[in-house]
């Protein structure tokens, strides 16, 4: 691309343009029968069902871009939008993606957030189908998903029993102490940093605790407690987290929390956008799985150590700021 062809705007290459510079030559997908450049896509449902999920990405309350690339952000919005159907114990076959930005924007920046879509969603076979491009104040993400059971049931909230093993795959708090070194400007622990920009579920988990008997599942986008709190509520139960079982997660934490000058344990407690998985199973966990608590008879609850948690409880979408979110 010529230096003239990535200096012009959203509102220099238009709509059409703009659609068919992020869509041509992209890789097809085997879930895939029509992809974008029609008006509509479609997608193969072998199972004969679907799963759907949706989710939105606003700048300055879900993403900056003076912290993340545009690559970043592409990567995220389909990331935790996959998550969704891993929890449900599918896998994440087709994206639908809506775009809106001012008309100054560099149409090189919305190459790059393409581009990071499609490398995010290219982790698990997956592509994007299509979309919309509008103008808008500021950059807003709308991502639906689809996702493939492959004739399993699917896993829901509200399942869990008692008697039944706690488990979680993937990193805890991550999100949280990435967030907290950016903005307390501190540069150090780069994982932690990228990985608030970024998240990395654990791609195919959700599939391998739906074979392993995963009696209730959810991921980890609001926090742990307040995630197991919807489980809890849904299946009628109480939710006893051991704080033993998280040593390992805030060890992992200790350095990025002591330079923060927070306790660890509220990340991992209540930090969200990790996208992690956490499960009730009633029998033995599957691999890359570890046991964190157990359920035990309701009313619907959370407990740590067998009582109530009285500290930070994770996101909340009309939050005010300062309660973890960039708004």
């Amino acid at each position: 691309m010529d230096s003239g062809e990535s200096d012009r705007t959203l509102a220099e290459v238009g709509e059409f343009g703009m659609i068919g510079r992020i869509t041509r030559a992209r890789p097809e997908s085997a879930g895939v029968a029509v992809g974008p450049g029609d008006d509509a896509a479609v997608v193969w449902a072998a199972d004969g069902r679907v799963a759907v999920s949706t989710d939105m990405l606003v700048e300055g309350r879900h993403f900056r871009l003076d912290w993340s690339t545009p690559h970043d952000v592409g990567r995220k919005a389909v990331a935790q939008n996959a998550a969704d159907i891993e929890a449900m114990g599918a896998t994440a076959t087709a994206f639908v993606v809506g775009f809106g930005a001012p008309a100054d924007t560099p149409a090189a920046q919305v190459d790059a957030l393409a581009d990071g879509m499609w490398s995010e969603a290219a982790r698990f076979g997956a592509a994007i189908v299509g979309g919309d491009l509008v103008a808008s104040p500021h950059w807003v993400v709308s991502v639906t998903v689809l996702g493939d059971l492959a004739g399993r049931a699917p896993v829901l909230r509200s399942g869990a029993q008692p008697g039944s093993r706690i488990a979680v795959t993937g990193q805890l708090g991550y999100s949280a102490a990435g967030y907290a070194l950016w903005h307390s400007g501190i540069d150090r622990f780069s994982e932690f940093r990228q990985r608030h920009l970024v998240p990395q579920p654990p791609y195919g988990q959700g599939r391998a605790a739906a074979e392993a008997g995963a009696q209730a599942m959810i991921d980890v986008s609001d926090g742990l407690v307040a995630d197991l709190r919807h489980v809890a509520e849904a299946s009628g139960v109480g939710i006893d987290v051991s704080t033993e079982a998280l040593d390992a997660d805030c060890r992992l934490l200790l350095g990025a929390a002591q330079a923060v000058g927070v306790d660890a344990l509220t990340w991992v407690l209540g930090g969200g956008e990790d996208h992690a998985l956490v499960a009730a199973f009633p029998g033995p966990l599957p691999a890359g799985w570890r046991e964190i608590g157990h359920v035990v008879d309701g009313p619907g609850r959370v407990l740590v150590d067998g009582a109530e948690w009285r500290g930070y409880a994770g996101w909340q979408s009309f939050g005010t700021p300062g309660d973890g979110s960039l708004g």
